[in-house]
């Protein structure tokens, strides 16, 4: 009996871009579930500032790692690795497709193709990083790293502060730039898969951005970054859409200000999501307006 091939349709693209509405349709088409390899989504008290998916959207197919763990876990990407394989091959026993959607890249590398292999260093070398930043601040150690290692300055997500330092733990901790750790071959998967990016020209897909903000002020955001305010020091919540209302928060910029670095931090954030996934040759992309019937028609000519 010949073994039937299980197949995971990536859904990914920047913020914003309408992933989530194809992700159900497709999911729908399929009789399949969805699995979410959004980093930002994965927070239970984190709903509006990740625009998590809605209660009806949640009822129009099931979602897997959404609002599954607290601010206060230790979760990172090698824990999902592990657990979204775990859950794949799960939903593969029942139905060989299954639909996976996020803009987290590192997230969605982990579950297709694995994550790199990084030696252990030394435990204390983390701690000193971080008292670097609190004291000196993000642009010491930006500067560091791109002294250490010029290519992952300039590939990484330069203002993330824990993107920084991991970069800087393992130069340091190795002598090795982080970058020569990147070369390992892909993991084998017992699936296949399909991705399919979504796009817009950079004007519309800037505009979708900013209203998707205006609609998030309008639905609470700010009662949900101020109640979320004294854990403002958890990594979880160092993120586009808190960490400008906490400064809000504290005095140091007003409202009008904080709104508008929310929108111009998510259009920086849009444009690192499309340069990552741009680089993988295997995302077949397509407009955010084209007919869902022609995506459809796309990925059952590689099924």
């Amino acid at each position: 009996m010949t073994k039937v091939q299980n197949y995971v349709i990536a859904i990914v693209g920047p913020t914003a871009i309408g992933k989530t509405a194809l992700s159900i349709k497709l999911a729908q088409h399929f009789n399949a579930e969805i699995v979410s390899a959004d980093s930002r989504q994965f927070y239970k008290e984190m709903a509006i500032g990740t625009a998590v998916p809605s209660n009806e959207e949640l009822k129009a197919a099931k979602h897997h790692f959404i609002q599954h763990i607290s601010i206060n876990d230790a979760y990172n990407v090698g824990d999902f690795e592990r657990d979204a394989i775990i859950k794949l091959k799960t939903l593969h026993e029942e139905n060989p497709i299954s639909v996976m959607v996020g803009g987290s890249g590192l997230y969605v590398k982990a579950l297709t193709k694995g994550l790199d292999y990084f030696p252990e260093v030394a435990a204390d070398i983390r701690p000193k990083l971080n008292q670097q930043l609190e004291t000196h601040g993000l642009v010491h150690l930006q500067a560091q790293l791109k002294d250490l290692d010029l290519k992952t300055y300039n590939s990484i997500a330069i203002d993330n502060p824990q993107r920084v330092i991991r970069a800087l733990e393992i130069c340091i901790g190795t002598g090795k730039p982080y970058a020569s750790f990147l070369t390992n071959p892909e993991k084998n998967r017992d699936f296949k898969t399909i991705s399919i990016g979504l796009f817009a020209e950079r004007p519309i897909m800037y505009e979708r951005i900013n209203q998707r903000v205006d609609i998030m002020i309008e639905n609470g955001l700010l009662d949900e970054a101020k109640a979320l305010f004294p854990y403002k020091h958890l990594n979880a919540l160092n993120t586009v859409g808190y960490k400008e209302l906490f400064k809000y928060f504290e005095g140091e910029w007003t409202l009008e200000f904080a709104i508008s670095e929310i929108k111009k931090n998510t259009r920086r954030f849009a444009k690192r999501q499309l340069t990552w996934f741009r680089k993988d040759t295997s995302i077949t992309w397509f407009d955010y307006e084209t007919e869902v019937e022609k995506i459809i028609q796309f990925i059952e000519e590689q099924l």
